[in-house]
């Protein structure tokens, strides 16, 4: 699985100069690319004000993330803000070349930021299936709060994108690893650079990890458009070796 991860800077509330900036390091990308990783509310910056840039399935970014997949080829994820049935979500989109798309909707939102007064949080856990990779999808906060992400489902790669800030950077970095140690799965996290409006720092740190906690791309702190390749039969192989997940213990999720 070749996967580019995009980092970048974000300019508030401004979902076309995003979108601008994005099309054009995704057409630097060459073919062979089978996911593009933008990070959290890439369209907008981790804005608390949904009502001004809010947009539903049908609007101007999902159709944008559309075009792209079908002419790259390619599955685009990401999250950006959708209003449904009066309800604002940070919804990550999973959009196929083929046009169909799979979301999650954040599950923990980040009260310090008062993110849960104004967003609707997700109820459900969701593992996307693509060209023979099974992919569980998370965002941001949902990093801290490992049984959530649980491996109970085999998945092979664990997806977090992100707009966590430089102060924190050291958790981000440990529990991007801890993930990927105790669920043996590859683990992709793609983070913002730059300074939002708050004043908040973001050094990206985009990066991946592997099965056992070995960097396959190292922290990356500058703007770019970072590919990597994941190879499924080695971590099969690894598991087989290492049958870590069979010991697990059982619970139920209750939300």
């Amino acid at each position: 699985m070749k996967i580019a991860l995009m980092q970048s800077d974000l300019q508030w509330e401004s979902p076309s100069a995003n979108r601008n900036n994005f099309e054009s390091k995704i057409n630097t990308i060459i073919d062979g690319v089978e996911i593009i990783v933008l990070p959290e509310m890439f369209s907008t910056g981790f804005t608390m004000n949904a009502p001004a840039v809010a947009e539903t399935m049908q609007g101007e970014t999902v159709n944008w993330m559309k075009s792209l997949a079908k002419q790259r080829n390619c599955a685009i994820t990401g999250s950006l803000i959708i209003i449904e049935n009066n309800q604002y979500y940070n919804r990550m989109l999973f959009v196929f070349p083929d046009g169909e798309i799979k979301h999650y909707n954040k599950r923990h939102l980040f009260s310090l930021a008062g993110e849960n007064k104004f967003y609707s949080s997700g109820t459900e856990k969701v593992i996307v299936e693509y060209l023979g990779w099974k992919i569980c999808l998370q965002i941001c906060y949902d990093l801290r709060f490992p049984v959530f992400a649980r491996n109970v489902e085999n998945y092979d790669l664990l997806l977090y994108v992100a707009n966590w800030p430089k102060v924190r950077t050291n958790a981000w970095d440990a529990l991007l690893k801890a993930r990927a140690i105790e669920n043996l799965s590859y683990v992709v996290g793609v983070n913002r650079i730059g300074q939002d409006i708050h004043n908040y720092e973001h050094t990206g740190h985009s990066q991946v990890v592997d099965f056992l906690g070995n960097y396959i791309l190292e922290p990356q702190e500058t703007a770019g458009v970072f590919v990597v390749e994941l190879d499924k039969s080695i971590m099969l192989e690894t598991r087989k070796k290492l049958d870590f997940l069979s010991d697990k213990d059982n619970f139920e999720i209750k939300i």
